[in-house]
């Protein structure tokens, strides 16, 4: 992290925020970790002009310490200790923590005004979180390398200088620098409402990958050193050849047991589609489920919020949220805070934690691969795809939208093909 003239909590905040750290019993050492966290935090918000009692914050902050390379714990620290800074009555006026006679300059109110207009772009297109972030970072990178210039001045001429900047500096992979382009593309043509000349911008072409697979044996082996509900969500990722998000977004009415199929909501592309449960997980689904309903009741004793519903559900059918139905097959072991609703309510696991359990399942089981999550998607195609099952059915099992998309799996066999042209007339003599 950066601490140049790194910003001072003040006294009333870090004696309201010590009692609340004091109140959860937490360790000196604990206690210390937290506060430094609180400073990063004030220091982020008042340095990139984010209202710290907004949970919006929060959430770029988290993007900052994954921009910076920051490990799944510190990032999980980081994010416990704004849940605690927002619970604090003192941190509902933002005037608490706002610099003395900070002036925000025309450039910076003309930033701010760029990156909500991009979020209502991004929004109203109905695409995904993943993407706002995405493009969100790429132009905070943008406006860094301008030094900050007033986007109304932002001309082609910046673009190809950052790109080649991203390129020749940077060295960065083809697909990252494919990305930049795409968010630069849309700030340009759809929040700053400027002509993009894409034939004068030097496109990367990405060479195609074969997928890493694994084994039968290989899969086994990692979902044997994976915990509970670890191993679950990797059998599901074999099993279904579903993407991360897709499994750990499943809810208890996505689950039907009377037609032996699990429905994807929402997923890539904002697509539904269906695909097969497997009936070797039938009795430990039911057990999670039983573990949801559990969870579930202990939250309703608690008189939480609720769950989050996709869009506005949440206001149209009120109680919702709180109905069984909608809970996910995957809750989160903590509640997540909303300072904008003061209220708590349930999310799904993180995917960064199933990752990091993955990774030290497959270093346990000494595989020679680089396998991932996303690996047992790829498992999935493959192993359907050797037992000689057609490949438009694989293609509809991934959701795929194109059928060039899931020939890349035909790479990842042994083809044996026969070199003797032959009649299709002739193939009953041979029989």
């Amino acid at each position: 992290m950066y601490i140049v003239a790194m910003l001072s909590v003040p006294h009333h905040v870090n004696l309201a925020f010590t009692l609340i750290l004091q109140q959860k019993r937490l360790s000196e050492i604990q206690q210390r970790s937290h506060k430094k966290w609180l400073r990063f935090y004030l220091d982020f918000c008042h340095k990139y002009q984010h209202n710290p009692n907004d949970q919006k914050s929060q959430h770029a902050f988290n993007d900052k310490l994954i921009e910076k390379n920051q490990n799944i714990e510190s990032r999980r620290e980081a994010w416990l200790t704004v849940n605690y800074y927002l619970k604090l009555p003192q941190a509902k006026n933002p005037r608490d923590t706002a610099p003395p006679n900070k002036e925000v300059t025309t450039e910076e109110s003309a930033w701010n005004e760029i990156y909500d207009a991009l979020k209502n772009a991004i929004m109203v297109r109905h695409y995904s979180p993943k993407t706002l972030s995405s493009y969100r970072g790429w132009v905070r990178k943008l406006q860094g390398f301008v030094h900050h210039r007033s986007p109304d001045t932002l001309c082609m001429d910046d673009v190809k200088n950052f790109l080649t900047h991203l390129a020749v500096e940077r060295k960065v992979a083809s697909s990252t620098q494919n990305q930049a382009f795409n968010a630069l593309l849309f700030l340009f043509r759809h929040v700053l409402q400027k002509d993009f000349q894409v034939k004068d911008v030097v496109r990367v072409k990405q060479k195609p990958r074969i997928p890493t697979v694994l084994s039968r044996e290989e899969v086994d082996a990692v979902i044997a050193g994976l915990a509970h509900p670890y191993a679950l969500i990797a059998k599901l990722l074999y099993g279904c050849g579903l993407r991360l998000n897709e499994a750990l977004k499943v809810r208890v009415q996505d689950l039907n047991f009377t037609t032996m199929c699990i429905t994807i909501h929402h997923a890539k592309g904002n697509k539904d589609r269906s695909v097969p449960l497997p009936t070797t997980l039938v009795s430990e689904l039911k057990a999670q489920l039983e573990t949801v309903k559990q969870v579930h009741q202990q939250d309703l004793a608690a008189e939480y919020a609720g769950t989050f519903l996709p869009n506005l559900l949440s206001e149209k059918y009120k109680s919702a949220a709180q109905d069984y139905c909608w809970q996910w097959l995957f809750p989160a072991k903590i509640l997540t805070y909303i300072a904008d609703a003061d209220e708590d309510r349930r999310y799904h696991i993180h995917e960064s934690h199933v990752q990091k359990a993955i990774k030290k399942a497959v270093r346990k089981a000494q595989i020679s691969k680089r396998a991932s999550a996303h690996t047992f998607r790829h498992s999935f195609a493959s192993h359907l795809l050797a037992a000689n099952y057609d490949i438009r059915t694989i293609q509809e099992l991934l959701g795929h939208s194109h059928l060039k998309t899931t020939m890349i799996y035909t790479h990842t066999l042994q083809m044996q093909t026969i070199k003797t042209p032959k009649s299709p007339l002739d193939f009953d003599e041979d029989t």
